[in-house]
């Protein structure tokens, strides 16, 4: 599974490790995603998606219905 977010599009970002003598190395900032079901109510139906949690609490707040529409 790629670390992507179908909704947001949120991936893997690329910073530095900076030491205490300030050395920097290369690192990965992973997104934070999980595999979801989700049901929509207008084709009542599950649907498996890769959701990061940030997307996912902004679906239970505003209704899923709202956030995919959103999606560009």
């Amino acid at each position: 599974m790629a670390r992507k977010c179908e909704v947001s599009g949120k991936r893997t970002r690329f910073g530095n490790n900076v030491s205490h003598s300030n050395r920097k190395t290369k690192r990965p900032f992973k997104a934070n995603v999980h595999t979801k079901r989700v049901y929509l109510e207008d084709e009542k139906r599950w649907v498996t998606m890769n959701i990061s949690t940030r997307v996912l609490r902004t679906m239970q707040k505003n209704g899923v219905k709202s956030v995919l529409s959103n999606i560009k």
